[in-house]
């Protein structure tokens, strides 16, 4: 990963955000960001390989599996931030583009005549709509995460030990779960942390409307 281009990036989105965009930004990428890449890719390395049955049935652990993780944590975890940052990358763009119709025009018409945006980043017509979008985008694309992990894992807990009788498994076979108490520590912890920035988007939003 360039962490250089990374940073870049990162001062951008804060630059042009409220007070509320940097607190939201840094909690993403503190608790959000690198507990994924620190621990939670860790705690999950050993799902399928320690998903253990009580038979020897070939394909019964893999059917058991399949339907008890229909998609997993990890991966779910990261199209998630994939796309709740998103936005802020065409905050960015947007002002990027502001900028440049902005030297152009200069070019064009020279320095002393009257500027289109005097200041580009500021959040003002165009830009405020593309600001405003962003904070609703994330946020709903955190609900809506948060809705489908609710779907594939009940009150986001895992149990220790589960039940299948799926073809083609001989009869209702007893599997077992690896660490499901450390997995369901990380899982409330991104949960909660997620449902933080959702009140931070929606409450940025409102001051951006009030404002």
């Amino acid at each position: 990963m360039n962490w250089e281009l990374f940073e870049r990036l990162l001062s951008g989105v804060n630059k042009y955000s409220t007070a509320f965009g940097r607190i939201w930004l840094s909690l993403v990428f503190i608790f959000r960001l690198l507990v994924y890449v620190v621990a939670a890719e860790k705690v999950w390395s050993d799902d399928h390989k320690d998903f253990d049955c009580n038979t020897r049935q070939p394909g019964c652990t893999n059917v058991c599996f399949d339907h008890f993780f229909p998609v997993s944590h990890i991966r779910l975890w990261a199209l998630q931030l994939i796309l709740v940052t998103c936005p802020s990358l065409l905050v960015i763009m947007h002002v990027a583009y502001r900028e440049a119709k902005e030297q152009r025009h200069r070019a064009a018409n020279g320095d002393n005549d009257r500027c289109i945006y005097p200041n580009p980043g500021k959040k003002r017509g165009a830009l405020w709509w593309t600001y405003l979008l962003s904070l609703i985008f994330k946020a709903g694309v955190d609900v809506i995460f948060l809705y489908i992990f609710y779907r594939f894992y009940r009150n986001y807990t895992l149990p220790r030990l589960v039940k299948c009788e799926l073809p083609p498994c001989p009869n209702v076979v007893d599997c077992f779960i690896s660490r499901p108490t450390e997995k369901t520590i990380f899982t409330l912890f991104m949960v909660v942390t997620t449902c933080i920035c959702i009140v931070l988007s929606l409450v940025e939003a409102a001051y951006l409307i009030g404002k």
